[in-house]
C-alpha cells in the first residue's frame, strides 16, 4: 500500500482535500515506476476512484491498469477510500491523504493536478476549486474578514 501524504502550512482555512465526488472526480496525478524491471514511464498518469479499466485474463476490474513497455508485464492500483480532509496544525505534520493498494507498479512522484477544498477555520467559509500547482494559494474570507492561504506545501508518496 502507498500514500499520498501532504503537509502544508494553513492559515484561516481547514480540512483541505481534493474535491473528489461520484459527480466531479479528483484524477490524482503520478509518476508510475514498474517494481519488476524498474522501469519508469515518461509520462504523468491519472488515477481516479470512480473509474475502472478491465484487467487482461479476467482478472477484474482495476482504478489504474498499466502495461510496462519494457517488460510488458499488466501491473494494476486501486484507491482504496475516500480521500481525508488534511487539517490546520501547528507545526504542520505529514498526513495521508489518499491510499493506494498497488500491484506489481510503484507510484514515485505525485503531481497536484485539480481542483481542492477547504473550510474556513473561524468562518465556516467553504473554498472550492482551488489550484494548487503553484505551490501555495491565497484567498479572502469575507466572513472572517481575513486572509487566508495554503503555503509551503510538500507532498511525499510514501507507504502506508
Amino acid at each position: 500500500m502507498l500514500a499520498v501524504a501532504i503537509t502544508a502550512e494553513l492559515t484561516g482555512v481547514t480540512d483541505l482535500q481534493p474535491e473528489d465526488t461520484q459527480d466531479t472526480p479528483f484524477y490524482y496525478t503520478f509518476k508510475v515506476q514498474c517494481t519488476s524491471c524498474r522501469e519508469t514511464h515518461p509520462n504523468w498518469v491519472s488515477v481516479s476512484r470512480f473509474e475502472t479499466n478491465e484487467q487482461s485474463g479476467s482478472r477484474g476490474e482495476a482504478n489504474f491498469v498499466w502495461k510496462c513497455r519494457n517488460c510488458k508485464r499488466e501491473h494494476s492500483a486501486n484507491i482504496v477510500e475516500a480521500p481525508k480532509a488534511y487539517p490546520q496544525q501547528s507545526p504542520a505534520k505529514p498526513q495521508n491523504v489518499v491510499i493506494i493498494d498497488c500491484r506489481g507498479l510503484e507510484f514515485t512522484e505525485f503531481k497536484a493536478d485539480g481542483a481542492w477544498r477547504a473550510t474556513g477555520v473561524e468562518s465556516n467559509t467553504k473554498f472550492s476549486d482551488i489550484d494548487l500547482t503553484e505551490g501555495e494559494w491565497f484567498d479572502y474570507d469575507e466572513k472572517a474578514g481575513e486572509e487566508v492561504s495554503i503555503k509551503d506545501i510538500k507532498w511525499q508518496v510514501r507507504r502506508a
